[in-house]
């Protein structure tokens, strides 16, 4: 599968559905409404995302519009696929929040090439487990995203993964909110984490169903 380069202008864009996976990931958002990524092969819904979630990308969104450099755009509920003859063909995710050239918003396409995001933003759901947001991360390394922001309303913490390499990532900083992470150049935007919410003990106990939380 050739992936969808996002940049600027007008192209015609290659059938974004290589195997029959994407069929059935398709036919399931349109009958529940669920979102549906194919992460390893394997289908993955999600949900949708309860209020603090939802609260926690409208702030990093707004945070990177006003200050990411010329020609990148934040963008939500943008999917984008692994590079060619790397993983499962019919593999994508829809992160919560990516950064790609603003060309993007001129695309016909639903699906960009991870080659083009220069940031991807994944908040974590109240149910969500360990081993889901590993299963992510590696996703991210293999898929050469050289950023990847992992936002935890569950405990009040972040994680910055910076430079992927063999499966992982170089480096990695932690931290927690209310402390502030600046993003690696070319970005260059100082994130301010004060302010974000954290998930009440009620959702996180039950799994995010008071509050339509998603598991993916």
């Amino acid at each position: 599968m050739r992936s969808v380069s996002a940049g600027p202008g007008g192209r015609t864009c290659p059938p974004p559905r290589p195997g029959r996976l994407r069929e059935v990931a398709e036919w399931i958002e349109g009958a529940t409404g669920l979102r549906v990524q194919i992460v390893g092969g394997q289908l993955v819904m999600s949900p949708p995302r309860c209020g603090k979630h939802v609260g926690v990308v409208s702030k990093l969104r707004w945070q990177l519009g006003m200050g990411l450099p010329d020609g990148l755009g934040a963008f939500a509920v943008s999917s984008i696929a692994l590079p060619d003859g790397l993983g499962d063909p019919d593999d994508y995710v829809t992160p919560d929040l990516v950064v790609l050239p603003v060309g993007w918003s001129e695309e016909d396409c639903w699906l960009a090439g991870s080659e083009d995001a220069a940031l991807v933003v994944e908040v974590v759901s109240p149910a969500e487990r360990s081993r889901d947001i590993r299963g992510k991360v590696d996703w991210y390394s293999v898929a050469r995203v050289p950023v990847l922001f992992v936002v935890d309303p569950r405990n009040g913490t972040w994680r910055l993964y910076v430079g992927p390499d063999n499966g992982g990532y170089r480096d990695v900083l932690p931290g927690r909110f209310g402390e502030s992470v600046r993003l690696p150049e070319p970005l260059g935007v100082e994130v301010v984490t004060d302010g974000f919410p954290v998930y009440g003990a009620s959702a996180r106990a039950l799994g995010g169903e008071e509050c339509a939380g998603a598991t993916g």
